[in-house]
């Protein structure tokens, strides 16, 4: 029997940041350092892997079902090189159709995709957490309209694949306020803090508290200024809702560009 994989939210960075020369040289060192050290914070190695990132949004839930997924350099602007990267994971379909009738069960539609490959937000983090590219992964998108409820609902439905040793995976970022990165400030920004702050409480708190703060989220200190539009928050969600009442914890923290970035780990 594989051991019951905990669920995870990780930041990705910006673009294909890991892989490639920033100023200051160190801006994202310490979360790409991060994310390396991820397969050690698990029981055993994942069975499969499931993530669902901020940049795929779909009118109706979709899964991926492509057996050997290409990539999508959803960026711009960067050197020529990082539109070379590689990570040939394969694909999953037995675990995606499992995702579609599970998600449907719960009286959420979804439907499958089998040209869809993995956008930066999967590729990016996971070429540092897991760079054999041996592990079968599936993509899930967000639902547009990026209603919290939903998020959460889709996590919970998606909870007993755990215990088949598939690790679900939100790929977001904590603080996702353009202008402030852009700005690439050295110390923290006080609304990003404070945030950040509001964010870590309610993660670590017991899950239907968490559940009901996550659903109100909006309602924070700063919210606003940390996510002017929610599509990097709501991969948090569904993590949570498939950690069920398993307890949370902060696995990451550090400044970047001027924002708190934090990583979560529930069920670990």
């Amino acid at each position: 029997m594989p051991a019951r994989q905990p669920t995870v939210f990780l930041p990705h960075g910006g673009g294909p940041c890991f892989f490639m020369t920033w100023n200051p040289p160190d801006t994202w060192t310490r979360m790409g350092d991060w994310l390396r050290t991820l397969p050690g914070q698990l029981p055993e190695p994942p069975r499969a892997l499931l993530v669902i990132s901020a940049h795929w949004e779909a009118a109706e839930v979709t899964v991926q079902t492509h057996p050997n997924p290409p990539l999508i350099y959803d960026y711009n602007g960067f050197p020529p090189h990082t539109y070379a990267l590689t990570w040939p994971a394969p694909g999953a379909p037995a675990l995606a159709a499992k995702v579609q009738s599970r998600l449907q069960a719960a009286g959420i539609p979804c439907r499958a995709d089998a040209r869809r490959g993995f956008d930066h937000g999967v590729f990016i983090p996971l070429k540092l957490a897991f760079p054999a590219a041996d592990i079968p992964t599936v993509q899930l998108s967000l639902k547009a309209g990026l209603d919290p409820a939903t998020h959460l609902a889709m996590g919970a439905a998606l909870q007993d694949l755990r215990d088949d040793g598939v690790l679900i995976m939100g790929s977001g970022m904590s603080d996702h306020n353009m202008a402030r990165l852009m700005a690439g400030g050295t110390e923290v920004d006080a609304p990003s803090a404070a945030f950040g702050r509001w964010l870590q409480s309610a993660v670590t708190a017991p899950a239907a508290d968490r559940w009901q703060r996550l659903l109100r989220w909006s309602d924070a200190p700063h919210a606003r200024d940390a996510h002017p539009r929610e599509e990097h928050l709501l991969p948090l969600h569904v993590a949570v809702g498939a950690a069920g009442t398993a307890a949370g914890r902060i696995a990451f923290e550090a400044t970047v560009l001027g924002s708190r970035q934090s990583g979560f780990i529930f069920g670990q």
